[in-house]
């Protein structure tokens, strides 16, 4: 377990160079008495506040400068977007820790993402998602990752990967590859291309709906893939033919309705709807760190609009699952239906 610092040793930490590539993680002790003290920039880094107690009003200053905080979930939170509780903080510390030591160089580019695409506009967000994104794909991290898989054939598909149906002015487009549990390949990437193209030109439908067919929403970016064209025409592609830019421009008619596992791109573009529904037994996860990489369908971006850049943090740097209560309860969905 990695021992907590105490604020006012930041800045020592820095100046000692101890805070480097592959061990980015850092460890702040917010039951320490000296909490009101200036956080050094460390652009390298992965700040992790911890406390055993209820939070108050004198981790103000620090919290800003930290990226995720953990909290005991008894302890009530003044603030319901930058700590995290959780029903052992040591526990909760060490599966983070273990999480950020297998995977440190796409650890801290992730937080380091996540504080520009927190302040800047989502045009903006995607493009720096992508590019660090674009970065990893080409790193030692994703390189493992990608040896250790056995790339399946994708076969070819009897139906549209993506069905448009419009009735008076609701359109209604589904994710349908249900056989490979709806995965954001290129042919369903394609068709929501055209079905938002289709909704931002036509401005009579007043209702878009999301759905997916089969037993879950959509579990993530098709692993089989992964890792087949070169970086930056990559790059390009994703900015070029963003899914979640095109969701985000009519984001007011988008109506999201989510079930079984959300994974991934599975929750990244759903959560740029202006609204979300999920059936109560769904479950969402962000894995990415896991295989070397950060978010790349826009979670950066949409999911810390909606809950926060420190609550996505967590789910990013941990993959942890998350249960439809607490997903409602930190803003990630807007209701339940269903059941």
């Amino acid at each position: 377990m990695i021992a907590p610092v105490a604020p006012r040793d930041l800045a020592t930490l820095v100046a000692a160079e101890r805070v480097h590539a592959q061990a980015p993680l850092i460890v702040v002790d917010l039951d320490a008495d000296d909490l009101d003290v200036a956080v050094p920039p460390m652009p390298y880094s992965v700040l992790i506040g911890v406390t055993r107690r209820p939070v108050d009003e004198r981790t103000a200053r620090l919290r800003a400068a930290l990226d995720c905080t953990l909290a005991p979930s008894s302890a009530p939170e003044f603030d319901d977007r930058w700590a995290v509780g959780v029903p052992d903080v040591d526990a909760a510390l060490g599966a983070l820790a273990a999480a950020v030591s297998a995977a440190p160089d796409a650890a801290a580019t992730l937080t380091g993402l996540l504080r520009i695409t927190a302040t800047v506009d989502v045009a903006a967000g995607l493009t720096a998602e992508s590019l660090a994104y674009s970065m990893l794909l080409a790193g030692p991290e994703f390189a493992r990752w990608l040896a250790g898989r056995r790339r399946r054939p994708v076969p070819p598909a009897a139906e549209p990967a993506v069905l448009i149906d419009r009735h008076g002015d609701r359109l209604i487009v589904t994710l349908n590859r249900p056989e490979r549990r709806n995965a954001f390949g290129r042919e369903v990437r394609d068709g929501l291309v055209e079905a938002f193209d289709l909704a931002a030109a036509d401005a009579s439908l007043a209702r878009i709906e999301l759905r997916g067919a089969g037993p879950g929403f959509c579990s993530g970016g098709d692993l089989d893939e992964f890792g087949l064209t070169p970086v930056v025409t990559a790059h390009a592609i994703r900015v070029e033919r963003s899914v979640a830019a095109r969701i985000d421009a009519v984001r007011d008619r988008v109506h999201a309705h989510l079930h079984g596992a959300c994974i991934g791109a599975g929750i990244e573009l759903p959560s740029f709807a202006g609204r979300v529904t999920a059936h109560p037994t769904t479950t969402f996860r962000l894995p990415e760190l896991a295989m070397g990489l950060v978010p790349g369908a826009g979670g950066t971006v949409g999911i810390t609009r909606r809950v926060g850049r420190w609550r996505c943090a967590y789910l990013a740097l941990t993959g942890v699952a998350l249960d439809v209560p607490t997903a409602l309860a930190w803003g990630l969905v807007d209701d339940v239906a269903g059941g």
